[in-house]
């Protein structure tokens, strides 16, 4: 702990803490899989206690770069494609994606409950193209912030955030972004039910830290039944992790064959 500012979140809000953490652990490592020197440095701002509170398990840190680099890579993409996109990220806590595939001309909104906005806004503060936004994400009023221009284009992500949610808000926040943002694009992920189950039952935990409730699980062949949410919801595929480092590397393509596992999903919305 080397920082000043001392954060005080509620339990879900503090998930933004413990992604940044083992974000930041993985990107100090020279053979990294995400380079994220922001969270590197943030981590050193806040006086917190991270490793007493959260561990230090270099399995955790690579698994939270693998998905952070899923989200970065679907970005990107959308990015070549409409370069002056609005990146908007839900329940963004302390995502520092702006940073690692920003191109210079995207808008990029950060949407979260005011507590872990307001932190945010003190270490991550707006810029001409950064804006954040304290409102919850199932409170669609944020849409009225976000500029549907299909032209210029339109790219929900939701790291981290879904499971967190009642199933039925999962699905009415896909559909209301489906209708809102024709053309428009949502990356999200999935916890398996069984992950949910055990984090509801309050025995998803290990010695450092207890997950909270997750409400929402979905296995990953079960990915297609997001097309429900709305007819706009269309072009459903799964974003596979790639590379990892040492045994991961070798069990990614293994665990990519069972159902019952984390999953990151890209979804497209039809202009019609």
């Amino acid at each position: 702990m080397s920082g000043g500012e001392r954060p005080e979140l509620g339990q879900v809000p503090e998930t933004a803490l413990w992604t940044l953490w083992h974000r930041a652990l993985e990107a100090r490592r020279p053979d990294t899989v995400l380079h994220d020197p922001v969270a590197v440095e943030l981590v050193e701002r806040i006086d917190f206690p991270f490793a007493e509170r959260f561990g230090t398990a270099a399995t955790a840190g690579q698994l939270q770069g693998l998905r952070a680099a899923c989200f970065d890579r679907e970005v990107a993409d959308f990015l070549t494609r409409f370069p002056r996109a609005t990146v908007v990220g839900l329940g963004d806590g302390l995502e520092t994606q702006s940073w690692r595939v920003d191109n210079g001309r995207a808008e990029w909104l950060s949407v979260d409950l005011p507590e872990t906005a307001g932190l945010r806004e003190r270490l991550l503060p707006p810029d001409g193209r950064r804006r954040i936004l304290a409102c919850p994400a199932t409170d669609l009023r944020w849409t009225d912030a976000v500029d549907p221009d299909p032209e210029r284009g339109v790219l929900i992500s939701t790291a981290g955030l879904l499971m967190y949610l009642r199933p039925t808000e999962v699905r009415e926040l896909i559909a209301a972004c489906a209708a809102r943002f024709p053309g428009g694009a949502m990356v999200l992920d999935a916890v398996p039910r069984w992950m949910s189950r055990r984090a509801v039952e309050g025995k998803l935990r290990d010695r450092h830290y207890q997950a909270p409730p997750m409400p929402f699980g979905m296995d990953a062949d079960e990915l297609g039944k997001l097309a429900g949410a709305h007819p706009a919801v269309t072009g459903i595929r799964e974003v596979y992790p790639e590379g990892g480092r040492g045994l991961l590397r070798v069990l990614l393509p293994v665990v990519r064959r069972m159902k019952q596992r984390p999953s990151v999903a890209a979804l497209r919305f039809t202009n019609s």
